[in-house]
């Protein structure tokens, strides 16, 4: 909807600059500054990198399914120190907290007996990160490919293949928006680890329409984290993404 035409959107190829109208990103430095919205409803903030880059899945390559070419090169900046201001309503408030950059970029979407994705990232404040993702077949069954990563506080990290974890949905939640029901709650157990966290959401209607733009349903929003590491008790927040449960995606997007 935002064209290339008068920089009304864009990205500039030699530095780390995209913006679409009064949304932007960018590097200065260290710092992404990420810009979006106005005094009514806006942010200005700096985030800059506590921990290098993550790179998932095996050999820089995260598969999504069987078969080349379903896959995508993934990387996360796990933990970011985060401080600007938020504008809401014609007031600014200094606002600071910590951060998660993902990015990931493939060359083809879902496989036709797949509908959607699970996707959950985990900030502990004992300065352990975790990264889940299950797709899901058209009955519900994960794909083998699923998988995670597990990054420890001196910024090493782990692959975690299906096997290694398990996802417990605890319960529901009926979005009044859209008519769809979407999980609600989830506990998450890391084999061999002595891992296992509940994720709780902040609030329930974290969900996102799409009807001016791509026309899907989805929810993705924060969620409360407290468990058992090791024996010890950790807590900490993370954020959770659920596609497919409205409809599947559309081929073209």
């Amino acid at each position: 909807m935002s064209r290339g035409a008068l920089d009304v959107a864009g990205a500039d190829p030699k530095v780390y600059r995209v913006w679409v109208e009064d949304w932007e990103v960018s590097l200065q430095g260290r710092e992404h500054r990420l810009k979006a919205g106005k005094e009514d409803m806006g942010i200005n903030l700096a985030l800059v990198p506590i921990k290098s880059a993550v790179i998932h899945g095996e050999n820089g390559v995260s598969q999504k399914a069987m078969g080349e070419g379903y896959a995508s090169h993934y990387y996360s900046l796990t933990r970011m120190k985060a401080r600007g201001k938020l504008y809401w309503q014609g007031r600014s408030y200094e606002v600071d907290g910590m951060a998660w950059m993902d990015h990931e970029f493939g060359s083809n979407q879902l496989r036709e007996y797949q509908v959607g994705w699970d996707w959950f990232s985990v900030q502990l404040d004992n300065q352990i990160e975790l990264m889940l993702y299950i797709i899901r077949h058209k009955d519900g069954k994960p794909d083998p490919a699923s998988s995670g990563t597990l990054v420890y506080p001196d910024g090493s990290f782990e692959h975690l293949p299906l096997a290694s974890f398990q996802v417990e949905i605890l319960g529901s939640w009926h979005s009044k928006k859209s008519g769809t029901i979407y999980p609600s709650g989830w506990r998450l157990k890391v084999a061999g680890k002595e891992l296992e966290l509940k994720l709780t959401p902040t609030i329930q209607d974290q969900e996102l329409t799409t009807k001016k733009s791509t026309l899907v349903n989805y929810w993705e929003g924060g969620v409360r984290v407290l468990g058992r590491l090791e024996g010890k008790d950790v807590r900490g927040r993370g954020y959770v993404e659920l596609t497919g449960y409205d409809a599947r995606f559309r081929p073209d997007i």
